[in-house]
């Protein structure tokens, strides 16, 4: 039986998987409709999905749903998260989980303890780039892993496709490049290496009341070593980013988000059937709504998890406190 999946807010990543979940197989998910109380969500959603609800209320989404997206502003998650558990349903959270990292590590403990069906939504857990990337680590491809370098670079924040969430997407206290993106790589970084320890970091805030335009970062991931370096306004390119594993027999990569890569004899080298984030982002948003799917039936999945989401958020909100 399918199961009902509702979604709170209506911004861009509401609307991906909004158009992702139409697209998929109905006897897996049948999407309820959407709870927005920006005016224009009912526009938008008159064009996308003429024949779905726009509810009053949050209430009302969640009653009618056996899962919620939520992908409202950072601030709001955890309430929401909150009203799901409350009223029994599931919920898949957009990062960051949470802000204050008080908050959330409350909020988190509480959540577990009452056993709830929730996981943030990190699509690395679903990306088929990130499976060459496990398997040459797997398969002694690197050797011993020595370091991990992570890049983040952005012409301008936020990038254009985000700019009708400008108000708190360049606003210091929910927005920046690294809740928003780096974030993801830690995340990676914490799956596949270890637990996370920030050892120093300086974050850069030119513009009065706006976000960051520049990190650094040192940290550890497991025993391994990690930098971080991000910045606005080097590049042209809306957005450019890496991943790069270093070990005893070479070095491996994700590039752009979707592109896996390995180093043979100098040159980076991808598998035949890479595709840009563009073209792959429909496939691992899939693989994403079968696991939702599963884990509102109460099954294991690899969706990551509030206890990594809060691990990763703790870092983050440390690394933007170094101004």
């Amino acid at each position: 039986m399918a199961i009902t999946l509702g979604f709170i807010g209506f911004g861009i990543m509401g609307e991906r998987l909004l158009r992702a979940a139409m697209a998929h197989d109905t006897s897996v998910i049948r999407v309820t409709g959407i709870y927005d109380p920006n005016p224009d969500a009912a526009a938008k959603l008159a064009v996308i999905g003429p024949g779905l609800t726009r509810f009053a209320s949050a209430a009302d989404v969640i009653s009618t749903s056996d899962c919620l997206h939520i992908a409202s502003p950072p601030a709001s998650h955890l309430d929401y998260l909150r009203q799901c558990s409350a009223a029994g349903k599931a919920a898949l959270s957009e990062k960051p989980l949470a802000i204050d990292v008080a908050a959330a590590t409350i909020a988190v403990r509480d959540l577990q303890a009452v056993n709830v069906r929730a996981a943030v939504n990190f699509p690395f857990a679903s990306s088929f780039a990130v499976d060459h990337i496990a398997g040459w680590m797997r398969d002694g491809t690197v050797g011993t892993p020595r370091r991990l370098d992570i890049s983040t670079q952005f012409a301008s924040w936020p990038r254009p496709w985000q700019i009708d969430a400008e108000g708190w997407l360049d606003a210091r206290a929910e927005g920046g490049f690294v809740r928003e993106v780096v974030s993801h790589f830690l995340f990676l970084a914490r799956r596949q290496l270890g637990p996370l320890h920030l050892i120093g970091s300086k974050a850069g805030y030119p513009i009065d009341g706006r976000s960051e335009r520049t990190v650094e970062a040192e940290l550890t991931a497991g025993d391994l070593p990690v930098t971080v370096r991000g910045d606005v306004g080097s590049i042209s390119a809306d957005d450019h980013n890496t991943w790069t594993l270093t070990g005893s027999k070479g070095r491996i990569r994700l590039r752009d988000w979707s592109i896996a890569e390995s180093e043979i004899d100098g040159e980076w080298q991808a598998p035949s059937e890479a595709k840009s984030n563009e073209a792959m982002r429909p496939l691992v948003l899939a693989r994403q709504l079968d696991k939702i799917a599963a884990m509102t039936r109460g099954e294991t999945t690899n969706l990551a998890t509030l206890k990594e989401a809060l691990d990763v958020q703790i870092i983050v909100e440390a690394i933007l406190r170094s101004a």
